[in-house]
């Protein structure tokens, strides 16, 4: 690969920083360390701060590796072309090497200052995002998103897996939630920006699938996120503050997942019922792993018995 420019701006610290992607990095620190603080079991506040400052490092190391390997692709995107490799800011090759620094400083940093199982998780975690679904998946199959969203889902594993030094049935249903909500958060997104995306030959589902079953698909995503949310009320690793706020919240996202399934975008529509599925989503995300914090706080201490 080559770069894809070969005049370059000055690089200011600013353009590394968006290599790692720091929106989609937010939720995924927030998630990591929802996962840490919703454990049982203790951790000292430093071992706890490494722990999600490896996450944080690991994900904006697999996000600079993505921008790195698609830099052609993002280049002919309207939603990305003025990232800092198509932007000509930051040499190809320069994001390769950050990326790498930060991928294998996070794992090395996490295995001596906390856990080198966690260490293990969040080594695959990067490669699972950074070689099996941006090189192997994304370019090849429309269930790119749906077997990719693994890497995204990792997180509050990593983070739990931190305080107990183990891999117990709640981390898992952590895990899959995540893995679950990714593809109707994402496919909402693609709806409304698919002509990018058959421009540049990705063949994300509303590409080579079509509208219709994309939409379909959304649907029964959202209908299984319902009870499998509310698991680990179910099993007993909460309790019933998070199960109920679980519920309201994926209902609601259910809710809204329903005029994108019973609809077909006209031109010029502005794909409202689509965006705001898509914003809902994020703050879905936010609300269920903060109310899992708080359940744990209140219940597990006791401060209601």
């Amino acid at each position: 690969m080559t770069d894809s420019s070969a005049l370059y701006l000055p690089t200011d610290w600013r353009d590394f920083l968006s290599l790692t992607k720091p929106r989609v990095m937010s939720l995924v620190i927030f998630t990591g360390l929802c996962g840490l603080l919703a454990a049982p079991g203790t951790i000292h506040p430093l071992v706890g701060f490494v722990a999600v400052l490896c996450i944080a490092m690991g994900a904006g190391g697999a996000a600079a590796l993505n921008q790195w390997w698609e830099a052609d692709i993002d280049a002919g995107m309207k939603r990305t072309q003025s990232r800092p490799i198509p932007g000509g800011r930051v040499r190809r090759t320069d994001a390769r090497d950050f990326g790498i620094a930060l991928s294998a400083g996070s794992v090395g940093l996490m295995g001596i200052g906390v856990s080198w199982l966690a260490a293990a998780i969040l080594a695959l975690s990067i490669v699972y995002y950074a070689v099996v679904y941006t090189i192997w998946l994304k370019p090849r199959t429309p269930q790119n998103i749906v077997i990719g969203g693994g890497a995204g889902a990792f997180p509050p594993m990593i983070g739990w897996i931190a305080v107990t030094h183990d891999i117990t049935l709640m981390p898992v249903l952590l895990f899959a939630i995540i893995f679950m909500w990714t593809p109707p958060h994402f496919w909402a997104l693609a709806l409304f920006v698919q002509t990018d995306y058959a421009k540049v030959g990705i063949p994300m589902m509303p590409v080579v699938k079509g509208e219709a079953s994309t939409r379909r698909q959304i649907l029964i995503y959202s209908v299984l996120l319902v009870p499998l949310a509310a698991s680990p009320w179910f099993i007993g690793g909460t309790g019933a503050m998070y199960g109920i706020a679980a519920l309201v919240l994926s209902l609601a996202f259910l809710a809204l997942s329903l005029p994108v399934a019973f609809r077909r975008s006209e031109p010029g529509d502005g794909m409202k019922p689509e965006k705001r599925l898509f914003a809902f989503s994020i703050l879905y995300l936010f609300a269920l792993f903060g109310v899992l914090v708080a359940d744990r706080l209140i219940y597990a201490q006791g401060w209601l018995a």
